[in-house]
């Protein structure tokens, strides 16, 4: 498991290739998770996003599940509810998985 400050960070990381699941906030300071998102497809990784948010907003979770997002966590949420997305992340990736 690899945390990064900000999603600027993630991106700048040598370690990128080695991404192989997002967990983010919705909602962060410069980049928002939904860009983040976006900005990973356009360069070309597949990873599965899991969202979490303190703010829920059916718009935002709409966005967030067309774009390709495997979860989107209402804040607060429990281990369960987390380690569901991380299955379903495991078995949408198969073998490309290594959470």
């Amino acid at each position: 498991m690899q945390i990064f400050a900000s999603a600027e960070a993630l991106l700048r990381s040598p370690r990128l290739n080695e991404i192989s699941c997002v967990i983010t906030d919705v909602q962060m300071a410069a980049m928002s998770g939904l860009e983040l998102l976006a900005e990973m497809r356009t360069r070309g990784y597949q990873a599965p996003f899991i969202f979490i948010t303190a703010f829920p907003n059916e718009r935002v979770r709409a966005s967030a599940l067309d774009a390709g997002a495997i979860g989107f966590l209402a804040k607060p949420f429990g281990v369960q509810e987390l380690l569901k997305c991380l299955d379903s992340a495991l078995q949408a990736y198969g073998d490309r998985g290594r959470i």
